[in-house]
């Protein structure tokens, strides 16, 4: 069976970057407690804005993450526009993020990193 899936990226810094690692690329990691969202986006150049911008200035290096999530449970999900037209994020809850860990298709894989 062939499930359709969605791409999604998420920009991180090496802190949470490590934890995905420590899980195979298979995972992301528990929020903290200031963090009750999990937000993927939708495109490359948004995330990747993210990353060299925020992600850089914060610890001095942002990566771009790239993974594929199952369509059928983002489908329960509403994508949330956060400024531009381009600017689109799903909003996961983080009590929902190990729902979302076991609907990843493959490994999350790095695609860009900056410094």
């Amino acid at each position: 069976m062939n499930e359709e899936t969605v791409t999604l990226w998420r920009p991180t810094g090496p802190q949470e970057l490590a934890l995905v690692e420590a899980s195979g690329w298979r995972a992301w990691p528990p929020r903290l407690p200031d963090q009750p969202i999990f937000y993927p986006v939708l495109n490359e150049d948004y995330a990747t804005k993210i990353a060299s911008d925020w992600n850089v200035k914060a610890s001095g290096v942002g990566y771009v993450t790239k993974f594929e999530v199952r369509k059928s449970y983002l489908d329960n999900h509403e994508v949330h526009q956060a400024g531009g037209r381009t600017i689109l994020e799903y909003w996961i809850p983080a009590d929902e993020l190990g729902d979302f860990n076991a609907n990843i298709v493959g490994l999350i894989e790095v695609v860009a990193e900056y410094r």
